[in-house]
Order: C-alpha cells, then structure tokens, then sequence
C-alpha cells in the first residue's frame, strides 16, 4: 500500500519519523513534504498529498503542519477527500470508522512524536466500519 504525506515546516521531525515507520511497516511512501525547518506555505505541499489519494496513486495520506488546521482546509478542497484533523488516537479510530477518513491531518505543535506515531499506527490498523456510516460518507462529497 502506498502512503502519501506532506507537511510544512512545523512538521518535519514528525514527517521524518512518520515516513521511517511506514517503510519499517512494508509500505511505500510518497513523500511531498519539505525536509526542511525553513517557513514554507503548507498549500504547497498538502495539495499534492490530496491529489495522490483523490487520483488513487496512493491509498491514504498523512498530512501535517503546526495545528492541522490548515492542512485539513486545504486537503478538504479535493474532490473524494476526507481529510482529518485528529488530536487523539480515539479521534482516529472514529474518523476512520465512522468517516472513512481518506487523509489524517496532525497537529504537530500540540502533540508529542509518540503520539502521533501512535496515532498513525491506529489509523493505518482501523477498518471503515460502513453500514450506516457508509450512507453519511456518501452524502459529504458535493458535485
């Protein structure tokens, strides 16, 4: 399964360590994000994680910047994106059971690098439950 993530400068340990452990776990990853701590302006680096997933050249994306605000604002403009804004690993189960979260986006400024490598473990391992959910998933998107 291939991964896409990006970030902005607030997000880049967390990008490096996130993308070591994806590889670790088998998975290939497109990385857009910047390497470096340099500002950079975060559209330009989550527009391209969105239009991997929404193009399916990746089957999910992890998007960070300093709140996840942002990141989240901008994934969500793409078509077929349902991107995440999770503070907690419960928040991650839910957004993907009950949301079919496409697109997890962190808060790297208010979470620790183990929570969020534990966030990203429970993301990865949480099916969509459908059923129910499925109706409602079906009803975000616009035309």
């Amino acid at each position: 399964m291939t991964i896409a993530i990006g970030n902005d400068h607030a997000g880049t340990d967390y990008k490096f360590a996130i993308v070591a452990f994806l590889k670790e776990s088998g998975y290939e990853v497109l990385n857009f994000g910047t390497d470096a701590s340099d500002s950079v302006d975060y559209p330009d680096h989550i527009h391209p994680v969105a239009e991997a997933v929404s193009s399916k050249k990746a089957a999910l994306g992890i998007i960070i910047c300093g709140s996840g605000n942002g990141a989240a604002m901008t994934a969500n403009k793409h078509q077929d994106i349902r991107a995440a804004l999770c503070w907690s690993k419960e928040i991650v189960a839910l957004a993907k059971q009950h949301n079919n979260a496409n697109i997890l986006s962190l808060p790297a400024r208010y979470l620790s690098l183990p929570q969020a490598l534990e966030m990203v473990k429970v993301y990865l391992d949480t099916p969509f439950e459908g059923g129910r959910h499925a109706n409602r998933v079906a009803k975000i998107a616009c035309s």
